[in-house]
């Protein structure tokens, strides 16, 4: 079963899709162009080969401002302090708190286990050395995604983070992105954006140390410098733009379906916002209400051509169907607005995160209830979950044979190797034993 927008409602309306047969969600999957892709290749070559001064030159061209020191300094954590109101840093504190508390849930602990033979086998945990955390900056500035990055990496009991973020053409960073990495405990935060960033994390320059894997999210420079560095280094995902599906029964208000909706399409022209309904009614009103918010969003031009272009109001013969097509969308961000929404909950296989009931509206996960908001975009919540503290910890499995253990199955071991034809591996273990038997 797929969906994918075939009605229009007016220029720039919801679609309404009541054949839902033979079609997939329409996504803007924008995987870069042959002259981008050279671009960051020159790029990363650059940085590695001319490190600081690459890294300064691409950022007087990029960026518009030449800096001394790319190295935020402590005046500078300070004045944003101090520009911020303190109710908007006990706010960001707050946030902060949530999303470690939620994170020290998920951290595991190594383990050991023993038979009677002697055999211990285990498996270590051991955080990562070092992570670099990507900051979109700019004209925009995104401390909750400090937060998101940053703390799993914490709680994983990662030695050293460091961030960067583009800077403006004064050569700051945003206050609210400075006091949230402060907050969440970043030591090293540099000002520098884009596929140089990229390269800097991965490759190390004079003034900035290379790191183990890099996180975060930007522009398509960015998700094609961090495609071609893995391999060198440990990358998240690579991101595509927002996307948010609710699942709504026909008791459900229209007018809150709709600023849901909207809450998504303000992100990006790409970003993807999409109601299945089995109920033609609220579908209708729906449509009619996101119109209506539509004029009064100060970014209404994105979210409508985001609406436009990728938006739809999928209704289906019953909710069976309903949850088939949300299973089949596999969507960054599910609502569920149902009489019963835990019941539902149990039936859904594919989401990148599920938000219960109509006061768990999304921008609730994506600034303060406490899991992470970094989520599998493009279908890929099929097979893959948000940024977590697994992420930042290697798991190294711990093998201890006892004389006995392996002498009850060195003969087995020995068969296998040579079934594989590597007689080496049968000698291996067999010359324990084989000086006791001559």
């Amino acid at each position: 079963m797929q969906v994918r927008p075939s009605q229009k409602a007016g220029e720039y309306g919801m679609k309404i899709i009541k054949d839902i047969r033979g079609a997939s969600i329409k996504r803007s999957v924008d995987s870069g162009t042959e002259e981008q892709l050279k671009a960051v290749q020159g790029i990363i070559s650059s940085v590695k080969e001319r490190g600081d001064a690459a890294v300064h030159g691409y950022t007087e061209k990029f960026d518009g401002v030449r800096l001394e020191n790319l190295k935020v300094s402590q005046t500078e954590i300070e004045e944003a302090f101090a520009s911020l109101d303190s109710e908007m840093i006990s706010i960001i504190e707050e946030a902060a708190e949530n999303i470690r508390d939620f994170h020290e849930k998920q951290k595991r602990s190594s383990w050991f286990t023993t038979h009677e033979d002697g055999t211990m086998l285990g498996q270590k945990m051991t955080p990562l050395d070092s992570v670099g955390v990507y900051v979109p900056g700019g004209t925009a500035a995104y401390p909750s995604s400090v937060l998101m990055n940053v703390l799993p990496a914490k709680v994983a009991g990662v030695r050293r983070i460091t961030m960067v973020s583009p800077p403006d053409q004064d050569g700051k960073l945003s206050a609210g992105v400075l006091v949230a990495a402060k907050t969440a405990g970043v030591e090293d935060i540099y000002k520098v954006g884009g596929a140089q960033a990229v390269a800097a994390l991965a490759y190390g320059t004079e003034s900035i140390p290379p790191v183990d894997k890099i996180t975060g999210p930007g522009n398509i420079y960015v998700a094609l410098a961090k495609r071609e560095v893995f391999g060198d280094v440990d990358i998240d995902m690579i991101a595509g733009p927002s996307e948010i599906v609710i699942l709504a029964d026909e008791d459900q208000r229209a007018d809150e379906i709709a600023a849901d909706l909207l809450s998504q399409a303000e992100h990006d022209v790409f970003a993807s916002a999409v109601l299945v309904t089995h109920s033609s009614a609220l579908a209708e009103a729906v449509s009619i209400e996101v119109e209506r918010q539509l004029d009064l969003l100060p970014r209404k031009d994105i979210a409508r051509r985001s609406i436009h272009d990728y938006g739809a109001i999928y209704v289906t013969r019953d909710m069976g169907e309903a949850i088939d097509v949300v299973n089949e969308l596999a969507a960054e961000h599910l609502e569920i607005l149902t009489e019963k929404p835990f019941e539902t909950m149990a039936k859904i296989r594919h989401a990148g995160a599920i938000f219960l009931g109509r006061y768990s509206s999304e921008p609730v996960g994506d600034y303060f209830a406490g899991p992470n908001h970094v989520l599998p975009t493009n279908g890929t919540a099929r097979f893959s979950s948000p940024l977590n503290v697994d992420e930042f910890m290697k798991k190294t499995s711990v093998i201890s044979y006892s004389e006995t253990a392996l002498k009850q199955n060195y003969q087995k071991i020995a068969k296998l190797a040579r079934l594989e034809g590597l007689e080496a591996h049968a000698r291996a273990v067999e010359i324990r034993f084989h000086k006791e038997e001559k």
